[in-house]
Protein backbone atom coordinates (compact mmCIF):
# COMPACT_ATOMS: atom_id res chain seq x y z
CA UNK A 1 0.00 0.00 0.00
CA UNK A 2 2.83 2.53 0.65
CA UNK A 3 4.65 1.56 -2.54
CA UNK A 4 1.39 2.81 -4.48
CA UNK A 5 0.97 5.68 -2.58
CA UNK A 6 4.58 6.83 -3.04
CA UNK A 7 3.37 5.41 -6.70
CA UNK A 8 0.17 7.99 -6.71
CA UNK A 9 2.55 11.06 -5.15
CA UNK A 10 5.34 10.61 -7.91
CA UNK A 11 2.67 10.81 -10.71
CA UNK A 12 0.62 14.34 -9.11
CA UNK A 13 4.39 15.50 -8.77
CA UNK A 14 5.48 14.92 -12.35
CA UNK A 15 1.91 16.08 -13.81
CA UNK A 16 1.92 19.14 -11.46
CA UNK A 17 6.01 19.99 -12.69
CA UNK A 18 4.94 19.47 -16.25
CA UNK A 19 1.62 21.66 -15.67
CA UNK A 20 4.20 24.70 -14.02
CA UNK A 21 6.49 24.10 -17.27
CA UNK A 22 3.85 24.69 -19.54
CA UNK A 23 2.78 27.66 -17.63
CA UNK A 24 6.58 29.09 -17.65
CA UNK A 25 5.94 28.71 -21.20
CA UNK A 26 2.65 30.79 -21.43
CA UNK A 27 4.29 33.40 -19.26
CA UNK A 28 7.17 33.43 -21.33
CA UNK A 29 6.07 34.27 -24.67
CA UNK A 30 2.40 35.25 -23.61
CA UNK A 31 -0.29 36.16 -26.48
CA UNK A 32 1.57 36.96 -29.82
CA UNK A 33 0.16 38.14 -33.28
CA UNK A 34 2.42 37.94 -36.10
CA UNK A 35 2.62 38.30 -39.89
CA UNK A 36 5.01 36.45 -41.80
CA UNK A 37 6.06 37.66 -45.74
CA UNK A 38 6.57 35.61 -48.09
CA UNK A 39 7.53 36.96 -51.34
CA UNK A 40 10.28 35.20 -52.86
CA UNK A 41 10.00 32.00 -54.84
CA UNK A 42 10.35 28.51 -53.61
CA UNK A 43 13.38 27.31 -55.45
CA UNK A 44 14.15 23.38 -56.04
CA UNK A 45 11.19 21.42 -54.69
CA UNK A 46 9.87 24.38 -52.62
CA UNK A 47 12.78 24.08 -50.26
CA UNK A 48 12.24 27.97 -49.25
CA UNK A 49 8.70 27.65 -49.22
CA UNK A 50 8.64 24.39 -46.81
CA UNK A 51 11.06 25.85 -44.58
CA UNK A 52 8.80 29.45 -43.87
CA UNK A 53 6.06 26.74 -43.06
CA UNK A 54 8.02 24.78 -40.66
CA UNK A 55 9.73 28.23 -39.21
CA UNK A 56 5.59 29.01 -38.59
CA UNK A 57 5.06 25.02 -37.02
CA UNK A 58 7.62 25.80 -34.68
CA UNK A 59 6.41 29.19 -33.82
CA UNK A 60 3.19 27.61 -32.98
CA UNK A 61 4.65 24.99 -31.25
CA UNK A 62 6.67 27.31 -28.86
CA UNK A 63 3.62 29.55 -28.13
CA UNK A 64 0.74 26.97 -27.81
CA UNK A 65 -1.86 27.63 -30.94
CA UNK A 66 -4.50 29.35 -28.49
CA UNK A 67 -1.89 32.04 -27.62
CA UNK A 68 -0.86 33.08 -31.33
CA UNK A 69 -2.77 34.77 -34.19
CA UNK A 70 -0.76 34.03 -37.66
CA UNK A 71 -1.21 35.67 -40.92
CA UNK A 72 0.80 34.58 -44.06
CA UNK A 73 0.93 37.71 -46.70
CA UNK A 74 2.20 36.68 -49.85
CA UNK A 75 2.86 38.89 -53.01
CA UNK A 76 4.60 38.99 -55.97
CA UNK A 77 6.70 35.55 -56.27
CA UNK A 78 4.98 34.81 -52.79
CA UNK A 79 2.31 33.41 -54.57
CA UNK A 80 4.47 30.43 -55.88
CA UNK A 81 3.90 28.48 -52.30
CA UNK A 82 0.09 28.58 -53.48
CA UNK A 83 0.80 27.60 -56.69
CA UNK A 84 3.30 25.09 -55.91
CA UNK A 85 0.60 23.37 -53.10
CA UNK A 86 -1.62 22.83 -56.42
CA UNK A 87 0.58 19.87 -57.37
CA UNK A 88 2.82 19.35 -54.63
CA UNK A 89 1.02 17.02 -52.12
CA UNK A 90 3.80 17.76 -48.92
CA UNK A 91 3.22 21.43 -49.35
CA UNK A 92 -0.30 21.16 -49.98
CA UNK A 93 -0.34 19.02 -46.99
CA UNK A 94 1.63 21.69 -44.52
CA UNK A 95 -0.57 24.48 -46.10
CA UNK A 96 -3.66 22.68 -45.27
CA UNK A 97 -2.05 21.77 -41.74
CA UNK A 98 -2.02 25.45 -40.87
CA UNK A 99 -4.80 26.44 -42.10
CA UNK A 100 -6.53 23.86 -39.43
CA UNK A 101 -4.88 25.74 -36.82
CA UNK A 102 -6.11 28.78 -37.98
CA UNK A 103 -3.33 30.27 -39.85
CA UNK A 104 -4.81 32.90 -42.63
CA UNK A 105 -3.27 32.84 -46.07
CA UNK A 106 -3.16 36.00 -47.34
CA UNK A 107 -3.29 37.16 -51.07
CA UNK A 108 -1.91 40.33 -52.94
CA UNK A 109 -4.93 41.41 -55.67
CA UNK A 110 -2.30 43.68 -57.22
CA UNK A 111 -0.53 40.40 -58.20
CA UNK A 112 -3.05 38.62 -59.39
CA UNK A 113 -3.93 41.16 -61.56
CA UNK A 114 -0.59 42.39 -62.79
CA UNK A 115 0.15 38.53 -63.27
CA UNK A 116 -3.12 37.24 -64.28
CA UNK A 117 -3.14 34.23 -61.74
CA UNK A 118 -7.06 33.09 -61.11
CA UNK A 119 -7.21 32.56 -57.54
CA UNK A 120 -9.83 29.69 -58.35
CA UNK A 121 -7.82 27.84 -60.90
CA UNK A 122 -4.22 28.40 -60.05
CA UNK A 123 -3.85 28.55 -56.50
CA UNK A 124 -4.24 26.34 -53.31
CA UNK A 125 -7.30 26.54 -51.11
CA UNK A 126 -7.90 30.64 -51.95
CA UNK A 127 -11.14 31.81 -51.25
CA UNK A 128 -12.46 35.88 -52.24
CA UNK A 129 -12.22 36.77 -48.48
CA UNK A 130 -8.16 35.33 -48.28
CA UNK A 131 -7.26 38.25 -51.04
CA UNK A 132 -6.62 41.65 -50.00
CA UNK A 133 -6.09 44.63 -52.43
CA UNK A 134 -2.30 44.93 -51.20
CA UNK A 135 0.25 42.71 -50.20
CA UNK A 136 2.69 45.36 -48.85
CA UNK A 137 -0.01 47.62 -47.34
CA UNK A 138 -1.41 44.83 -45.51
CA UNK A 139 1.93 44.24 -44.04
CA UNK A 140 1.97 47.45 -43.07
CA UNK A 141 -1.77 47.44 -41.75
CA UNK A 142 -0.99 44.27 -39.52
CA UNK A 143 2.09 45.79 -38.08
CA UNK A 144 -0.14 49.16 -37.44
CA UNK A 145 -2.68 46.94 -35.07
CA UNK A 146 0.71 45.23 -33.16
CA UNK A 147 1.46 42.18 -35.48
CA UNK A 148 4.81 41.52 -35.53
CA UNK A 149 6.76 41.29 -38.70
CA UNK A 150 8.70 37.96 -39.40
CA UNK A 151 10.82 37.11 -42.67
CA UNK A 152 11.87 33.59 -43.03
Amino acid sequence: MQIIKHFVCAVIFAALAATATMAQDTERYGKQKVVYHINYPGGEGSKAYKGAMRNIQNHINAVGAENIDVKVVMHGNGLGLLMSAKTDTDVQTIVASLKGQNVGFQVCNNTLVGRKISYQNDLYDVWEEDIVPSGVAELSRLQQMGYTYIKP
